[in-house]
């Protein structure tokens, strides 16, 4: 039995390689041993629905009909969203829907135009 590291996410001792990355069989959490693991977690990266990775300034569309909350409106499936912010927390796009506002929206319910 070789002398892999337990995960530093959940601790779990029985991490693999594959090929320069360690992977975590229980969390799912992949890490590069060689790298400094504060770096990684600065570095969070945030995908969209089919795991292209987002940046700022990207445009997007809406791939499932929204309900809004507090509101009886709809964000309809397709509608188009330009210039999206990436922030920290729970909704990780802050954007500006054209006749709508000023909107927080998951990265799970949209794809990169």
């Amino acid at each position: 039995m070789s002398n892999l590291p337990n995960c530093p996410k959940c601790n779990s001792e029985y991490t693999y390689e594959d090929g320069n990355l360690l992977i975590c069989p229980e969390c799912a959490y992949e890490w590069n041993p060689e790298s400094d693991n504060e770096t990684d977690e600065d570095a969070k990266v945030i995908k969209d629905a089919n795991g292209n990775v987002l940046s700022d300034g990207d445009s997007v569309t809406i791939i499932k009909d929204l309900k809004v909350k507090g509101s009886s409106s709809v964000l309809k499936i397709g509608t188009k969203v330009k210039n999206i912010r990436l922030v920290e927390g729970d909704h990780d796009i802050d954007c500006k829907i054209d006749g709508f506002g000023a909107m927080k929206l998951k990265s799970e319910f949209v794809k990169k135009i």
